[in-house]
């Protein structure tokens, strides 16, 4: 019967004919016996597989190398060797994919991360990008599982959009036109010819369209892809990325923060009871990289401790306000040591939020109330006419992780405000009419997924956190 290794592993049926299908890791041995390390993705740990040259022939054994994709057929036994606690002992061994050395560029070394991002096809097959993956899948089932248990349904907002949910521009145009000449009117490509009849876009969110079904349905949530067309090369930006977006009605700011707080510490909680021998790794992996850093670059805490800390913790929660007064008060203030000014009505860098994460409160903060200058223009106006009941969700080595607000509900202040921000409301119509017919309070935020997953798994850039990345100049595999 052919079981797929993690399966053997916890199961073991000692003494059993068994047939395993995977990849080579390793092979070492001598003239009359070959142990080849077997994985076939669906754990961390690799299967033992014996070898003797009494029963595999020459032929074979050569063509088993790093890379070759085998399947064997043998007997599980438990294992006299240090190492493992079982192994199989092959009776045959087919080959399926040959993988010559000479081109096979995953070989058993270290390989670096810039590397590995060229190798995008083969990287999955790395223990640590597997374990990446693994993860990265475990949470996913983890937000479909949080919000099916808590009443909410899964909204699938559309991908290609005639609006701009920020009203930041920095979108993608979907076209059919012909990009050699196009149909004109008045000098300007006239989209009317094109295949919707209107200027397109991939979504920069699905949020609005949640809306809408948070007015009919109480409690929906959106995860799927979006895009921003934003020229960054860094560390932490991604043109196309996956948001969770849930929207809530009859929720309030203080529900919102609740919601929040509550649904990523399930999911990290889903992490560490579910994929601990991945995370032990990656945790080993960061240990030792954190040695070849300055003590003052280095991590207070190691990877699971972290997430431990943080499921434990109660958030911080206090206004923008009283924020820019603690960043103006501090130390790192007064010697000068942000790079970017700080005065209340600036948007609040990466520096000043990890600042007040690391170091002035050493856990997760969520800062409320911002000034309205700096956000958008669905969110609910305060009473003082200065701010929106917004929050941002702040964690440490991140930053922002989650960005959210209560929404305006009232049809007057939203049309005054999209008209003070130059939204065009003709093509949010719908969204204005869901203020006119049986308005209602609301709330809701998004959830940067390959935020969480660099978060729980402690990398350093997010383009190892998602299996092919987008970003400007790279649109290969």
């Amino acid at each position: 019967m052919k079981q797929r290794i993690i399966h053997i592993l916890k199961n073991p049926t000692y003494d059993q004919k068994i047939t395993v299908k995977g990849w080579v890791k390793t092979k070492r041995g001598s003239k009359n016996v070959n142990f080849i390390a077997l994985n076939d993705g669906s754990t961390i740990q690799n299967l033992q597989i014996v070898a003797d040259a009494e029963k595999i022939s020459e032929e074979i054994l050569k063509l088993i190398q790093t890379g070759a994709c085998i399947a064997v057929n043998g007997t599980l036994i438990a294992s006299q060797g240090a190492g493992q606690s079982m192994e199989v002992t092959a009776d045959s061994i087919e080959i399926l994919g040959e993988a010559n050395p000479d081109e096979y560029k995953i070989q058993a070394k270290s390989h670096s991360m810039e590397f590995l991002r060229e190798q995008a096809h083969l990287r999955s097959r790395t223990t640590t990008f597997g374990a990446i993956f693994r993860i990265r899948h475990a949470l996913a089932f983890a937000v479909h599982q949080y919000f099916n248990d808590n009443g909410f349904f899964y909204w699938n907002s559309p991908i290609i959009t005639g609006s701009d949910a920020e009203g930041a521009g920095q979108m993608f145009r979907v076209t059919t036109l012909s990009d050699q000449n196009p149909p004109l009117e008045d000098g300007k490509v006239n989209y009317k010819e094109d295949f919707f009849g209107q200027v397109t876009n991939l979504t920069v969110s699905g949020q609005l369209e949640a809306e809408l079904g948070a007015m009919g349905l109480g409690l929906v949530y959106t995860f799927g892809p979006t895009f921003r067309a934003e020229n960054s090369n860094t560390a932490r930006h991604l043109a196309e990325f996956w948001m969770i977006e849930p929207e809530m009605a009859f929720y309030d700011l203080q529900d919102n923060m609740d919601l929040v707080e509550n649904f990523l510490k399930y999911l990290i909680n889903y992490a560490l009871n579910n994929c601990a021998e991945d995370l032990a790794f990656l945790e080993k992996r960061l240990l030792d990289e954190e040695k070849t850093k300055k003590k003052e670059e280095q991590s207070e805490m190691a990877l699971l401790e972290k997430l431990t800390f943080v499921v434990a913790q109660d958030f911080q929660r206090l206004t923008y306000t009283e924020a820019v007064e603690i960043l103006l008060n501090s130390n790192h203030h007064k010697k000068k040591k942000f790079q970017y000014e700080v005065k209340w009505g600036i948007d609040l860098q990466s520096e000043h939020e990890r600042y007040l994460v690391e170091k002035h409160f050493k856990k997760p903060v969520i800062l409320t109330d911002y000034p309205k200058d700096i956000k958008a223009f669905y969110m609910k106006q305060n009473e003082d006419g200065k701010t929106v009941r917004a929050m941002d969700v702040l964690f440490p080595n991140i930053g922002e992780m989650v960005g959210g607000s209560q929404r305006e509900e009232n049809y007057d202040k939203l049309l005054t405000r999209m008209r003070e921000m130059g939204v065009h409301e003709e093509g949010l119509w719908w969204y204005l009419e869901t203020r006119k017919f049986g308005t209602a309070p609301h709330a809701g935020f998004g959830l940067g997924f390959e935020r969480l997953v660099l978060f729980v798994t402690g990398m350093g850039n997010i383009r190892d956190v998602i299996p092919f990345p987008r970003t400007p100049q790279n649109a290969a595999f």
